[in-house]
């Protein structure tokens, strides 16, 4: 039995990888036009995101190429027989994703690289935003689709124009139909009117499967309309659709799967949909604990045994919350009471409070307020990684300055950014980032020199108080003996 299933593996391994064409220097001119839209993968086998992109570009080009038009997905090999197509589209990076339209290059593409965004995005790019729905059988079949469908039933009118305005604006995430045949709108029931469906795998009893528009004959209200319903009372959360889940958010992680278990992940989804639907006030998500362990580290989760969820928050000033008790409706409504009320200890990811005996002050999560936020004095503060070549650069610099400001009304402080929890205040993205911080004011971004020369000068003119031993220009003050 085992080796029958490891074989049935393999062929669905085989099948999935024929369906991404392979093109090289001698037929890729010759391939790429006979098709309306490709998209095409250059890479090289030695290249690690080129690995992990190659299952999710293969289950998406096993969906699209079943698309009304199909969309071929094809890959170049810039290391072997691919070298002169790669040189001449100017590939300088694996791997590099590009749309052809017709034969010729149309764009780049930037869309997400898994399967499923693939293949939302690539649906997009092909063939009118709202697809005619012409017969029953062909609006039965494309509101059959595992995705949130938003149909316009009804004649020619002014709603019609602003529904095909907000389609062609979302076209990118939201699949849109139209229907002007009388025996449709009679069998869905509607007419000038738009609905947006719900894909029957997340149709439940507490939410209607569908919703009907009944705001302005205007194509931004359409657009809200479809961004509110979208993703329902619990929403399913990808490492697609992460960004459209806002805070305050509550998310449950467990083993979501809508391909393979369907049944089994709404079994704990209707649990959660049953007590979410008394706390209007939370966004409410499940997502694949697997695909989002990285999140569950930021909660000091660093595995999540069991079948059961796990229950993560944030509230709207983005202050992490976890729920420690075993998942029950019972203790999720409790903790969903705690969270409402402000009752809960916010988890905070920080390192020990270390005993300062340097020129820098060390700031950790558990002290951020009392050297940083709350501080009587103004201060410079470097985010940086153990790891960042820049940040181990400026480590001697950055000494030699709090070494200069120990006697001035300055602090100077650095934290280890991957270790600490950052306040939302302090937009970190890369390392090292500093921020000026005036006693009683708003943080702003450190965009100076950073010899110690100008640092002495930029903090001459942006102290507080003037310096002692510089005056505003930055030029050090003579010593009376």
């Amino acid at each position: 039995m085992a080796a029958r299933l490891l074989v049935l593996l393999a062929l669905l391994a085989v099948t999935l990888a024929d369906d991404v064409m392979q093109f090289g220097d001698a037929d890729f001119d010759s391939k790429v036009g006979s098709y309306d839209t490709v998209l095409v993968m250059f890479y090289a086998p030695w290249c690690g995101h080129c690995k992990r992109l190659k299952p999710e570009f293969e289950k998406a080009a096993s969906s699209l190429k079943l698309n009304d038009p199909p969309v071929i997905l094809a890959k170049v090999d810039c290391t072997e027989d691919g070298k002169d197509t790669c040189g001449k589209y100017g590939v300088s990076g694996y791997p590099t994703l590009k749309i052809f339209k017709g034969g010729d290059l149309s764009t780049d593409y930037n869309g997400p690289r898994e399967a499923n965004g693939i293949v939302k995005y690539m649906r997009s790019q092909v063939g009118p935003a709202s697809k005619e729905l012409t017969s029953i059988e062909v609006a039965e079949a494309f509101l059959a689709a595992p995705d949130v469908s938003v149909v316009y039933f009804g004649e020619d009118s002014k709603l019609k124009e602003a529904f095909l305005k907000a389609a062609d604006k979302l076209r990118e995430t939201v699949r849109f139909a139209h229907s002007v045949k009388a025996e449709v709108n009679e069998k869905y029931g509607h007419n000038n009117v738009v609905v947006l469906f719900r894909p029957k795998h997340m149709e439940n009893k507490f939410e209607p499967a569908s919703v009907v528009y009944e705001g302005s004959i205007d194509k931004s209200a359409i657009e809200a309309f479809v961004k509110e319903h979208f993703h329902g009372l619990v929403g399913h959360r990808t490492q697609d659709t992460a960004t459209d889940f806002v805070n305050p958010l509550v998310v449950a992680y467990f083993n979501v799967d809508y391909v393979k278990n369907v049944k089994g992940t709404n079994y704990w989804r209707n649990r959660i949909l049953k007590v979410a639907q008394n706390f209007k006030e939370f966004n409410f998500a499940v997502a694949n604990k697997d695909d989002f362990q990285h999140e569950l580290n930021e909660f000091g989760l660093d595995f999540v045994p069991g079948d059961k969820p796990v229950i993560c928050a944030r509230n709207a000033k983005s202050q992490k919350f976890v729920m420690k008790e075993e998942f029950s409706m019972d203790t999720f409504e409790a903790f969903l009471n705690k969270l409402k009320s402000d009752e809960l200890e916010p988890y905070l990811k920080s390192e020990a409070v270390p005993v300062q005996d340097g020129p820098v002050t060390i700031a950790v999560g558990k002290n951020f307020d009392e050297v940083v936020t709350n501080s009587d004095k103004d201060v410079l503060i470097e985010f940086y990684a153990p790891w960042c070549g820049h940040c181990k650069k400026l480590a001697p610099t950055y000494d030699e300055l709090g070494e200069a400001m120990k006697n001035e009304d300055v602090d100077i402080v650095k934290m280890d950014a991957t270790a600490n929890d950052v306040p939302s205040s302090f937009n970190v993205r890369g390392f090292p980032t500093l921020y000026w911080k005036p006693k009683g004011g708003e943080p702003v971004v450190f965009n100076g020199g950073r010899e110690l020369d100008e640092f002495i000068k930029y903090i001459a003119r942006e102290a507080t108080n003037e310096l002692k031993g510089w005056d505003r220009k930055g030029n050090a003050k003579k010593t009376e003996l």
